[in-house]
């Protein structure tokens, strides 16, 4: 167990205080072959506002494993590591999305809309197995059901090995489960400091531009001075924590700003290019 290398790459590069490098993707075939040649440290299969398709999710995750990488690999998990956003909001106080992906061999969970303690603590314990109430890092309390085969056999350990790293880091250091819990408004903005305060396990804060924008008149003005001063107290909260905070639109346009202004998971479309396309025309005169 010891010699186990750390198997989450957004784990990895946070442990080392470097910036997390990630991306929403279609939970599609070819998207997840191209993401398995990518340079991401993880991509997030987006079925919060696409479909729900547990199916196609453990097909994109076997899409996702490449013979030559395992061959020289240290260990049997990809490189960039798979995590989804499932469809249900916080108040909807849902586990079983965030147990199938886990149980497929997810590495993250986006819970989207968390707004309360109360939520957020139900997201984590979520992405945690049950333990007795006298063992150390007891809350929050784990409610994932217990069905581990698939996951082990993904991750590429025995069942028992599993077991010890299927965590949430940093609460568990062995962890490898980076639970992510998405601010999409401003009541979750304003219970941000009691969630931080009283839910230990959170991997990182993602900032919901989208959704807070609209509720404050302002639909997908991101730049725009009052949707900037909201998400700057998200930051400032996470600060104040230690959390990691995230950003789900960089662009080469804002990408120096939210990196000098803390943000740390850091979320890029990847970009489909047309060069070669563009030259042949060029050269064709077409």
């Amino acid at each position: 167990m010891a010699d186990l290398p750390r198997l989450n790459n957004v784990i990895r590069a946070l442990e080392a205080g470097k910036h997390a490098l990630t991306c929403f993707a279609p939970a599609e075939i070819g998207s997840a072959i191209n993401m398995s040649a990518s340079k991401f440290d993880a991509c997030v299969f987006e079925m919060e506002h696409n479909p729900w398709d547990g199916r196609l999710l453990r097909d994109c995750l076997q899409y996702m494993l490449n013979r030559a990488q395992i061959a020289t690999a240290a260990s049997l998990v990809p490189p960039v590591a798979p995590m989804v956003r499932i469809p249900v909001n916080g108040v909807e106080m849902a586990q079983w999305q965030a147990k199938q992906a886990l149980d497929m061999g997810c590495y993250g969970i986006v819970f989207p809309h968390i707004s309360t303690v109360e939520e957020a603590a139900n997201a984590v314990g979520a992405c945690r197995y049950p333990r007795l109430k006298n063992v150390p890092l007891y809350e929050p309390a784990g409610i994932r059901g217990d069905g581990p085969t698939a996951a082990a056999r993904y991750w590429g350990l025995s069942q028992q090995d599993y077991y010890k790293k299927a965590d949430v880091w940093p609460l568990n250091p062995q962890g490898e489960i980076f639970c992510i819990l998405q601010i999409e408004d401003t009541k979750g903005v304003e219970n941000l400091d009691d969630m931080l305060k009283n839910v230990p396990g959170i991997g990182a804060i993602l900032i919901g531009e989208g959704d807070l924008s609209q509720e404050l008149g302002l639909p997908r003005q991101y730049e725009h001075k009052t949707v900037l001063e909201w998400m700057k107290r998200i930051v400032d909260t996470c600060k104040k924590h230690n959390v990691v905070v995230g950003h789900p639109h960089v662009e080469t346009g804002n990408a120096q700003r939210i990196i000098d202004e803390g943000y740390r998971f850091l979320m890029m479309a990847p970009v489909q290019s047309y060069g070669h396309f563009e030259t042949a025309k060029k050269l064709t005169g077409r």
